[in-house]
């Protein structure tokens, strides 16, 4: 089995690549969905909005459940990887998402932007998939909209980010905007 990852900046897209994930056979037990639990995150309403939102749905998305990840704060999420993250709180393992993710065989410095993705308010998409499976999953991810994980890590490392830190809490929403430019609307 392989791990196929995607960062999403929504949770609805998140949420239709797992569907898409779902449809092209992989089974639900081998997919996971990891997004923030906040109101005042872009993704889809915080704790019972989003299980409101995919409360009706079938698969994967029927066994949502929120936890606290170190680093990152209240999240929902369903799927083997959030199991692992519960199982290792519970019994006391340090290393938090992103060792799950390197554990799971994502390459250290991708799992560090993935980490830090849902820090900012992503959401994160993973899939164990046999070796047959990879470039569909992978592609099932890009078209249901994943950020580009490169540009992503250019990106913040361009506001002066190194590798995501446990220790520094959850991602303000205030400072979402810094280091980007905002253009103001042109007069009517």
């Amino acid at each position: 089995m392989r791990t196929v990852t995607g960062l999403f900046d929504t949770h609805d897209r998140a949420k239709d690549a797992v569907a898409a994930l779902e449809d092209a056979g992989i089974p639900s037990g081998e997919i996971s969905l990891i997004s923030p639990d906040r109101d005042d995150s872009d993704n889809t309403a915080a704790g019972a909005g989003i299980g409101a939102a995919v409360g009706g749905a079938g698969g994967l998305l029927a066994g949502l459940g929120a936890l606290a990840i170190p680093g990152i704060g209240p999240v929902v999420g369903a799927g083997w990887l959030v199991a692992t993250l519960a199982g290792a709180a519970a019994g006391g393992v340090a290393g938090g998402l992103l060792g799950m993710l390197t554990d799971a065989g994502v390459n250290e410095r991708d799992a560090h932007v993935y980490a830090e993705g849902v820090r900012r308010g992503g959401s994160l998409v993973s899939a164990r998939v046999d070796d047959g499976q990879v470039d569909a999953a992978t592609a099932i991810l890009a078209q249901s909209g994943s950020v580009d994980i490169g540009d992503r890590r250019n990106e913040y490392e361009a506001g002066g980010w190194s590798a995501f830190d446990e220790s520094a809490g959850p991602w303000n929403p205030a400072d979402r905007d810094a280091g980007r430019t905002i253009i103001p609307p042109l007069p009517r």
